[in-house]
């Protein structure tokens, strides 16, 4: 697991590919690796990978599957480029952003980078597959990076988040512009609440649920996140009840 806090900035040394596998070199910050062993995990923007060789105090080396190359910017990624790294998280470690496994979902593309006094505003493209997952004020990790969503537009499929200015300082952020490619990682409470909820209204509405899903959509209305929505709110508020048999309020 990670927290989503980047630790730091690495540069990649050397890729190799062999057998439809490909091989990072890794040049760490020091003190980066202290501790560090082979079988041990690293986020490498935002994608869980495994150390294979430990080659000196601050550079080690990872495999990556060709589905992973598939899935992430790695298959992309060229010796000398600098990437978000961090540490899997030790027991009882503070949670600063939110839990990450590492595990990437899709690649998304910057639309729009502006800069406002010390701010920054990042926009970026998704497939609507995924827009089911996404809402204002909820979370979702960026290469590695857990970020707040600050505007959510599901009509043309887009989401935007703003980065302070310690943000930009100790990620890669400050290099992304508009056509770059990032990963990103959904917020996994929220794929479990709506995957729910769906399977949920699927399984009691039977035939139904397709024709009620078709009608609303005709009002430009998704039954499965406003029905999301209904539960985060309810859920902040204190008022859920488990009467649905989904979710219970703590």
């Amino acid at each position: 697991m990670f927290t989503g806090i980047v630790q730091g900035t690495a540069n990649i040394s050397r890729v190799d590919d062999h057998d439809g596998i490909r091989t990072f070199g890794i040049e760490f910050p020091e003190g980066f690796c202290q501790g560090l062993n082979i079988g041990a995990s690293v986020a490498v923007d935002g994608v869980c990978l495994t150390v294979t060789e430990i080659v000196s105090p601050t550079r080690a080396t990872f495999d990556v599957i060709l589905q992973s190359l598939r899935v992430t910017t790695l298959g992309h990624h060229v010796s000398g480029q600098t990437v978000n790294v961090e540490r899997a998280a030790m027991d009882g470690a503070e949670i600063g952003g939110h839990p990450l496994s590492g595990h990437v979902d899709f690649r998304a593309q910057i639309l729009e980078v502006e800069e406002t006094g010390g701010n920054c505003r990042m926009r970026f493209s998704h497939s609507k597959e995924w827009g089911q997952y996404i809402f204002p004020k909820g979370y979702i990790a960026i290469n590695g990076c857990s970020l707040t969503l600050s505007d959510v537009d599901k009509k043309n499929d887009y989401f935007e988040i703003w980065l302070i200015p310690e943000t930009r300082r100790v990620t890669t952020f400050n290099d992304k512009k508009a056509g770059d490619w990032v990963n990103i990682e959904i917020e996994r409470g929220t794929q479990v609440v709506v995957d729910t909820i769906k399977d949920t209204l699927e399984e009691k509405l039977g035939a139904l649920y397709p024709v009620l899903e078709a009608l609303l959509e005709e009002k430009n209305i998704n039954l499965t996140e406003s029905l999301t929505s209904s539960v985060a709110l309810l859920e902040d508020r204190g008022d859920l009840q488990d009467e649905t048999g989904i979710v219970k309020a703590g």
